[in-house]
């Protein structure tokens, strides 16, 4: 008998867009907190959120955006790229072995609007969830023509039919194809680095990865965003770490920093993010302030 929640999903199966639902307080445990209105951008923002390093809190800032500009009144899309679905498992979206989504649009040429699930985690939310059957795609994709272009293809035509403010991609930790679909289809890279020893390690190899994509594939991908994440206060290394990140990337580091949280680390277990588990958390408020900046800065 699994400990989780029942997974909270509703299908939307047809092109038709459900009416904008407006945000509302939430209590979160221990206090009413309103949710500010967030600036809708001029065109759709399309995002990917890579480093091949693994945890570094890409899945985590993935989700907690997600939530956060939906619960800014905005009207977001994630695509969960990574054979574990741990993004679908945060949204409270079913992503058994079986079940359509990603896979289905990168190999069987399938339309993404009828594979898309309304999240219950908060308002305007729609996620294409990843199932195990993902973890194959990699092989199977080596073979098909256009194997880079098959994501941007489907999102392109998904765009053209459903109002969309950001496209959010959470990518598994490489450079394989699924992370180059993601790369080939975005428009800006968000990059999560952590504050610990060797943050910076694999990071120039992405930032190549990103010059070769831009050069060859995608003349419109740019590095928009840094993201500072598990943050230590109390340690020297962790001030230290943030100076040389902002020293590389003066204009894309935010200034919001998300500190180390037990909140952040718990949401997952219950299908929820820290924004609707614990939202007046020194986490929640990270990735609130966090996702104000970012939405704040449009290209």
């Amino acid at each position: 008998m699994s400990l989780l929640p029942e997974p909270r999903t509703e299908l939307f199966d047809g092109p038709e867009i459900p009416p904008l639902v407006e945000p509302e307080p939430m209590e979160d445990g221990s206090e009413n907190v309103s949710h500010e209105t967030l600036k809708k951008p001029s065109n759709t923002r399309i995002i990917v959120i890579a480093n091949q390093k693994g945890g570094v809190g890409k899945t985590t800032t993935a989700v907690n955006l997600a939530a956060a500009l939906g619960f800014g009144g905005l009207r977001v899309l994630l695509v969960d790229m990574d054979p574990q679905g741990n993004a679908s498992t945060a949204l409270g979206v079913d992503h058994r072995q079986g079940i359509r989504g990603t896979y289905e649009v990168l190999l069987d040429g399938a339309a993404m609007e009828w594979h898309v699930v309304q999240s219950a985690e908060a308002p305007n939310l729609f996620v294409l969830p990843a199932t195990i059957d993902l973890a194959a795609a990699e092989l199977e994709l080596v073979s098909i023509q256009g194997r880079e272009r098959r994501m941007k293809e489907a999102l392109a035509t998904y765009l053209s039919t459903h109002q969309i403010d950001y496209v959010i991609f959470d990518c598994p930790p490489s450079l394989g194809l699924l992370t180059l679909n993601a790369l080939v289809a975005a428009k800006e890279i968000l990059i999560p680095i952590q504050c610990e020893y060797y943050a910076l390690e694999g990071v120039s190899q992405l930032v190549n990865t990103i010059n070769l994509v831009k050069g060859n594939l995608n003349d419109d991908l740019a590095l928009s965003t840094v993201l500072l994440t598990m943050y230590d206060g109390r340690t020297r290394l962790s001030s230290q770490v943030a100076d040389e990140v902002r020293a590389h990337f003066p204009q894309q580091t935010l200034n919001a920093v998300i500190p180390r949280s037990v909140r952040i680390s718990e949401a997952p277990s219950y299908g929820q993010t820290v924004i609707t588990y614990h939202r007046g958390s020194a986490g929640g408020q990270a990735y609130v302030q966090a996702t104000a900046e970012f939405a704040s800065r449009a290209l």
